[in-house]
Parts: structure tokens; C-alpha cells; sequence
């Protein structure tokens, strides 16, 4: 056989393995990206930073903010031109946050007042570079997938401010994708000139996260920024004001009591320690201060500004939306608010809800699903699928069933009516019967909303329970309720619970057996949202609100017993107990979406 020369050989050899890097593609079974052999190895992996300049400068320093950005990438990407699609994270969160035990608001006080000032405490900075954050590596590179994380302005390495909401929080994330779809705004260091180009990108970016990392891919996709394809939100916080209020009255999230949206920012405020002092005065103490209004409660600008169901016109990314119902952290009319939006302005939109609390990701294959299809271009047919997947309540999460839509297209709204019994219950039923009747309960937040639902007898609370269920009755939507009441003092909390009774406690208990949904409100707020007017003593006003959103069976043997108390112990200001309300049951009705309308509703009562 004859020689090769040494340069034919090399270049045989480098031809024969250019041919088979060819082969380095991402593979679909089923419409899902599967695990590709040459990517899952970690050790040829590249992990790289840098930083992306934004349009904004939130630092007072004369210079546009720069995010850190970091990115995780197969070595086929710098070796053999392998472009592929992003999955991109990111957080406040990141770098550290602050010890939160001494920085909430104090909510012992009387309404209408701001209350005891509060401490602040600083951040003290984690992290090291290049790695901002581990998450979503492991599931997504090997898939044929690039991971790119970045750090939210004011936090870690990213340069600005936080604002807990504000428009930089959403043009930040857009300046990344604007770098991962070509353009350069890329640097190799925060204040330096050498640029760094994504060439590696396909220019098609998905995001997802939970929480304040779930807000932030729909404060970028709110932008309709080029690029951004398909985002997976999960318990997103979509509005700081129905995060920190309800329906104008001051309220804390879910086992978070005395935060408000200034706690926040102290919280997360991990940025560079030379800037906190500006960053501190012109956000928390003065635009924070000056807007989030502890004293009354109302909705205003500062609220509507960090309110992304109002910057919703831009948007096009196709959306799928996770949430739990039993989320009294960000609750989950969150999630319903802007897939409601999306559906209507026919964005390709997909909710899934579970049972639980806060966070829980959809199931792996449909987050695989509808990132195949939205980067990949694999046509999987997910636009066609059923729209809802709920998780029913003896199910396991990742064995949701489908639903056309939610609400449940069946489900029809049916009216309650109230008879007395207080300070025992009374009765819920479907025929409204005027009798005049007025019953008045006792404020006094020593007691705990469970231990009030609990109670045989107390004038702490009125409760009305429905008839012993003799079917299971299926819930589907948000309940309303119209509450006709008096109070004994120009300013008032108002709670409702919607239970189901008898309550079961104890190691086989589960989050739906109790605590159907809840509602908060402030009867100041009963004719405008945004201003507030003291309640005269003893003149009764129709207040009028949603409930949370939920998607529940409620089993054959229970009763569904209407709760309605003043201060919330686990989320409300809790004034000094002795405020009475009084509610005029003709006056007070709850609706309720009910899968089958009244017929089921009898049916199941009967």
C-alpha cells in the first residue's frame, strides 16, 4: 500500500473527524429532546462569564448597567460550529440574601397608621465566577441545549438597583437575549471595552424559574423581545401589589408576615457595596417609601408600574404557566391572571396546576415538549393538546389530567345564600330567603383561622355550612362573594375561608382536605380600588371581591362552610381585638363555580 504524505494523513484524519462532528446533533423521540451521547459529558463542557450592557443606568454612576452573565455550553459549540438553542435563568437570588429575621414590619398596630419603623440590613455577597448558578445545567445541556444564567441588576456581580419590579427588571433580561440573538453588547469584563459575540447561539432563547425567578421570564417576554420563544413561568409573582395586598387592605404573603415590597429589596440587595448607599436612597427610601402606602392599603402608579398584566401588549412567547393551588405564598391567581391575558390575545398558552403549595415545576416531559417545540421547531403538535393539566388531589404531580381549558368549560357559576346560627354555625344553602337577619362577630386575632373553622361556638367568627355532601362536587374557577356588612370602627380587616368540614388533622391529612380557597379585603375599598374612605359606624356597605382561584373536588360526607372573620393571623395587620362587624345575611351571597352548574349542585346535596 503506498505511503501517505504526513500532511494528506492530517488532513484525512481531520476531514474524517469534521465528518463525524457532523453528526453532533440534538435527537427527538416522542417530540422530546433526548440525552445526545457526545453532550453529556460534563467535563467537556466550557463555563465562561462575562457581562451585558443594558439601555438603563439604575446606579447613578453616568454609565449603563452591565449583568452578569455566565454560560455552559458543549465544546462541539467552539469546536465544531454547533449552534443550539438557550434555556436562560435568572435571579436576585443568586449571590446571597439577607438574614431575614429582623427586617419585617411590625403588624401589631391599629389600621391606618404605617406602623413602628423597621430595620434594614445589608447583604453579604456569595458566589464566585465564573459559575453564577448550577441550576438547569444538568437537564438541559445534555438535550442539545445551552444553559446561560445572569444575576438581576443591583444583585451579585450585576450592575444597577433593584427595584422588586420595576421596568430595569424587565430590560435586563431583554439586553441578554438582544446578546444571544447577535447583537454586541457583550463584554469580557464590567467596565471594559472587548467584546464577547454568543456565536454559539441558534438565536432561539426559552427561560423558566420559580418564584421572583419565575417572574422575571415574564417581565422579559412582556418586552417582546426578538428571540425570546417559549417561557415556563412556575408561581410567578405577576403583580407586587396582589402580592402584598388584597383588594386595598395591607396583606402579608403566606408565612411571610410583616414583609412588605421594601423587605424585599433589602433582602436581595446583594450588589456592589459602593452603590448600596444610592441605590438605598433613591429606591427604598424614597420611591418605595413614597408608594407602597402601609397606611391604606390602595392601589396607585407605584403599584401599577410593577404590574405585569398591564405590559402585556408586547408579548409573544409562547407560554407555559405552573402554579399550585394551595400556593398562600404567591397565590395562584398569579398564574391564572396572565394565562388568561395570553389566551386571549391568542398567544400559544398551556396551564398546569397541582394541589400543593408554593413552586413545583410541570412535569419534566411537558417542560421537554414545549421547549422541543418552541427552540427546536419540532413540530410535536403541544399547540394542540388540551390547554389544562391539573393535578387531582390523590394524585401523584407528575400524573396530572387534562382538561380543555381552565376554568373547567362545564363549570357554571351557582349563587349561595346564608341563614343564621352564629355563634354556632349556619346554614349555606340555594334558595335565597329574606329574613331580616343580622349577626355580628368580634374581632380577636389570637385565634388562628384553622382554630376558628374548627370551632364549635365562637363569637369570633360566623361560618355557614352547606348540607352534608352525599356526591363529590367539583369546583373549577374563582369564587365571588358580596359581603353586606357594618363595623364598629371607621377601619376594618375582612377575611373569608372557604373550608371544607369537618376539618381533619394529623399524619394522613393532606393541603386540600381543609382549606378550600381564601380572600381578603378592606371595606374602606368597597367602591373604588384606589381610594379608600372611612367607614361610618354602624352604616352597612357591600363589599364585592374575588377568591383565589382553585380547581377542586370536594368529597362526598363533607360540608362547604363559608368563613367570614376580621384580622387574619397568618396574614393580616392585627389591630387590637374589638372591632365588630356585622353582616346582614339577606344582603350576602357566595358564588361559587361549580362543574355541572346548580343540577350538580342539587344532585349532589339532595
Amino acid at each position: 500500500m503506498k505511503k501517505l504524505k504526513t500532511t494528506t494523513l492530517l488532513a484525512l484524519l481531520l476531514s474524517f473527524s469534521l465528518g463525524l462532528s457532523a453528526q453532533v446533533k440534538p435527537i427527538f423521540e416522542n417530540g422530546e429532546a433526548q440525552i445526545v451521547p457526545e453532550l453529556k459529558d460534563s467535563a467537556n463542557w466550557i463555563r465562561h462569564d462575562l457581562w451585558v450592557e443594558t439601555e438603563f443606568d439604575t446606579d447613578g454612576d453616568g454609565k449603563k448597567d452591565r449583568m452578569h452573565v455566565d454560560v455552559t455550553r458543549p465544546r462541539q459549540t467552539e469546536t465544531e460550529g454547533l449552534k443550539l438553542p438557550v434555556i436562560y435563568a435568572s435571579s436576585p437570588y443568586y449571590a446571597g440574601t439577607a438574614d431575614n429575621a429582623d427586617i419585617f414590619w411590625d403588624v401589631k398596630h391599629e389600621l391606618g397608621v404605617a406602623g413602628p419603623p423597621r430595620a434594614h440590613v445589608e447583604v453579604k455577597r456569595v458566589g464566585q465566577r465564573p459559575i453564577i448558578s448550577n441550576s438547569e445545567i444538568m437537564l438541559w445541556v445534555p438535550r442539545g441545549y445551552i444553559v446561560v444564567h445572569s444575576s438581576s441588576p443591583g444583585t451579585g456581580l450585576s450592575e444597577g438597583s433593584p427595584t422588586v419590579g420595576g421596568d430595569n427588571e424587565s430590560l435586563a433580561p431583554k439586553a441578554v437575549i438582544e446578546w444571544l440573538t447577535g447583537k454586541d453588547n457583550g463584554y469580557t469584563s464590567p467596565d471594559g471595552n472587548e467584546k464577547v459575540m454568543a456565536f454559539w447561539s441558534s438565536g432561539k432563547v426559552g427561560m423558566t424559574g420559580t418564584s421572583y425567578n419565575g417572574t422575571l421570564p415574564l417581565a422579559a417576554a412582556t418586552t417582546g423581545v426578538k428571540g425570546l420563544e417559549a417561557i415556563i413561568p412556575i408561581a410567578p409573582n405577576t403583580s407586587y401589589y396582589h402580592y402584598y395586598r388584597s383588594n386595598g387592605l395591607v396583606r402579608s404573603p403566606g408565612g411571610y408576615l410583616g414583609e412588605d415590597i421594601d423587605v424585599l429589596y433589602d433582602f436581595i440587595h446583594s450588589g456592589d457595596e459602593s452603590k448600596r448607599a444610592y441605590n438605598n436612597k433613591t429606591v427604598r427610601d424614597t420611591e418605595m417609601a413614597q408608594g407602597m402606602d402601609r397606611v391604606t392599603g390602595d392601589y396607585n402608579d407605584f403599584w401599577a408600574g410593577r404590574d405585569y398584566l398591564n405590559d402585556m401588549a408586547p408579548m409573544k412567547a409562547a407560554l407555559l404557566m405552573s402554579h399550585g393551588f394551595n400556593d398562600w405564598n404567591v397565590m395562584p391567581e398569579h398564574s391564572y391572571r396572565i394565562y388568561d391575558a395570553a389566551r386571549a390575545k391568542g398567544i400559544p398558552s398551556m396551564i398546569f396546576y397541582h394541589q400543593n403549595g408554593h413552586g413545583g415545576p410541570p412535569p419534566f416531559s411537558m417542560m421537554n415538549r414545549w421547549f422541543t417545540r418552541y427552540l427546536h421547531g419540532v413540530e410535536n403538535g403541544v399547540e394542540k393538546e388540551p390547554r389544562a393539566w391539573i393535578v387531582r388531589e390523590q394524585d401523584d404531580r407528575d400524573k396530572p389530567t387534562a382538561y380543555a381549558d381552565f376554568p373547567n368549560p362545564q363549570a357554571s357559576d351557582v349563587d349561595f345564600y346564608l341563614q343564621g346560627g352564629a355563634p354556632a354555625a349556619g346554614s349555606l344553602g340555594l334558595e335565597k330567603m329574606a329574613t331580616g337577619a343580622k349577626e355580628t362577630l368580634v374581632d380577636n386575632y389570637s385565634f388562628s383561622g384553622s382554630a376558628l373553622a374548627q370551632a364549635d361556638y365562637t363569637e369570633h367568627r360566623l361560618i355557614y355550612l352547606s348540607p352534608v355532601l352525599k356526591e363529590a362536587v367539583h369546583l373549577s374557577g374563582t369564587p365571588k362573594i358580596t359581603v353586606k356588612l357594618a363595623s364598629s370602627k371607621p377601619a376594618a380587616n375582612l377575611s373569608v375561608w372557604l373550608v371544607s368540614l369537618p376539618w381533619t388533622e394529623g399524619r394522613n391529612s393532606r393541603i386540600t382536605d381543609n382549606i378550600i380557597t381564601r380572600g381578603w379585603a378592606d371595606p374602606q375599598n368597597h367602591a373604588d380600588i384606589r381610594k379608600g374612605e372611612p367607614l361610618t359606624p354602624g352604616k352597612f356597605y357591600e363589599v364585592s371581591f374575588e377568591l383565589q382561584p382553585d380547581d377542586q373536588v370536594i368529597p362526598a360526607g363533607q360540608q362547604i362552610g363559608l368563613m367570614i372573620f376580621s384580622s387574619d393571623k397568618e396574614f393580616t395587620l392585627l389591630p387590637k381585638p374589638g372591632t365588630e362587624l356585622t353582616v346582614d345575611l339577606d344582603g350576602t351571597v357566595l358564588t361559587l363555580p361549580v362543574v355541572g352548574g346548580k343540577a350538580s349542585l342539587e344532585k349532589a346535596v339532595n
